[in-house]
């Protein structure tokens, strides 16, 4: 029995030890090669030379299995977990890689709706210190080839990969998809990808591969035009969902657990790639007898149940209601403050905080004006300070007040609320995120 016990002892001492040291390998690369979530510009690294030595290195694992790869400005993370719930009710081992992640950063690689164990994460890491060291690769590209690499490892049939930045010299654009999508165009990280609608669609073009189709989402006059041009280059079947057999579908034909308004548009765009998947022979072969409707129609029903997919119109209390939603440019906001003016309530509360980087004085435009409205900033380098929020917002007429952190913002809320009120959160990924957190460690917060 003493033995045993001296195991079992030894056991845990190194199980605690590896946590141990994966968390210190954790805080190492997010100080030592900082992320654009984290710090914006400064972490972007434009090219795929990098990348594609990683890639070598490593034996070129996405190779291994097919992959679906998806672009767009707003909507892409919402398709990405919705194909990929699709093809698990499907019986595919199916692997997911998004960005950014909202509370721990493996959300951004996951199997069937599992995050990488952390034990796999600090290997990849132990394994690959020499290369990152001698190589200075972005973060992006580190978890993209950790993504990758993973991928294989466990043997995945389908990977559904998302874009970071842009499509044509994002990271995971190193990829030979079976289908690409875009979702759609509107103007975000204009400093990246250029000033214009246009400038935009030419870099998520750049997902557009030789004799492979690809899914535009939403379009304009002036994206179409371009998409076409380059798709026509590719010899790339061009199929624009909005005008596809599924261009009428509404949220009515279909139970989602999603239940943003604006997610029609995604919808309508995942039915469409699903619909030309199945004339993919290679697709097929995977997926075999179980591509059904029956089973497309689970799948869509249990997105978040399948995948663990956060923050897009989501309930984190019901009594009181709190929403929050990812929605962060001026395209995505506009449809969830269209969407929230639609709540009942008596009174309106609004916890909102932003990036410096964003184009603040025409997001001010949207915000209700009904609104109280509590401003804070995220525990990020990137957040507007909320001071200089505050006093932006005043000069247009919106009136609230201050508070230093998300957490306290929601607990002035408390201090406020009434029978009737209803409180949002948004403005970024980091605020919606840091309120997810404050509500997983506060369970029971409003029955105190």
């Amino acid at each position: 029995m003493t033995f045993i016990f001296e195991i079992c002892l030894l056991i845990k001492l190194d199980i605690m030890f590896d946590l141990e040291k994966y968390n210190k390998k954790i805080e190492y690369i997010f100080k030592q090669v900082p992320s654009y979530q984290k710090v914006g510009r400064i972490a972007y690294k434009e090219g795929l030379n990098t990348m594609l030595l990683f890639d070598k290195k490593l034996g070129s694992p996405h190779k291994n299995f097919l992959t679906i790869h998806v672009a767009g400005t707003n909507g892409k993370g919402s398709v990405s977990h919705m194909l990929a719930s699709v093809l698990m009710s499907c019986g595919v081992k199916v692997g997911l890689y998004t960005s950014p992640h909202l509370v721990d950063f493996r959300e951004r690689i996951k199997v069937n709706g599992q995050m990488i164990p952390k034990e796999d994460v600090l290997s990849f890491l132990d394994d690959n210190e020499e290369f990152v060291s001698s190589n200075k690769p972005s973060f992006f590209e580190i978890t993209t080839a950790m993504a990758f690499d993973y991928f294989s490892k466990v043997g995945v049939e389908i990977a559904v990969i998302e874009t970071g930045l842009g499509g044509r010299l994002d990271s995971t654009n190193i990829v030979s998809p079976i289908i690409s999508v875009i979702t759609n165009i509107a103007l975000d990280h204009c400093d990246l990808l250029g000033y214009s609608i246009s400038a935009i669609a030419k870099e998520k073009g750049g997902i557009i591969k030789n004799n492979i189709p690809v899914v535009v989402g939403e379009y304009s006059r002036s994206t179409r035009d371009i998409f076409e041009t380059i798709a026509s280059e590719k010899g790339s079947l061009l199929i624009f969902s909005q005008e596809s057999s599924y261009a009428n579908v509404s949220l009515d034909d279909y139970e989602l657990d999603l239940s943003g308004e604006y997610q029609v548009h995604n919808l309508r765009t995942v039915l469409t790639t699903l619909k030309i998947l199945s004339r993919n022979p290679s697709f097929t072969k995977v997926v075999g007898d179980k591509w059904s409707d029956k089973n497309i129609r689970e799948g869509l029903r249990t997105v978040i149940k399948q995948t663990g997919f956060r923050g897009r119109w989501e309930y984190l209390s019901v009594f009181p209601p709190v929403i929050c939603d990812t929605g962060h440019n001026v395209n995505g906001l506009s449809y969830v403050f269209t969407q929230l003016r639609k709540q009942n309530f008596k009174r309106l509360f609004c916890i909102i905080g932003f990036v410096a980087d964003k184009e603040i004085d025409k997001i001010l435009g949207l915000l209700p004006q009904q609104a109280y409205y509590l401003f804070t900033q995220a525990s990020i380098e990137r957040a507007l300070d909320a001071q200089e929020l505050a006093q932006r917002c005043r000069v247009v007429g919106i009136e609230g007040e201050v508070c230093s952190t998300v957490d306290s913002a929601i607990e002035r809320f408390k201090a406020f609320y009434k029978e009737g009120d209803l409180l949002f959160i948004g403005g970024s990924n980091f605020i919606v995120g840091e309120a997810i957190l404050f509500f997983e460690k506060n369970v029971n917060f409003f029955a105190n």
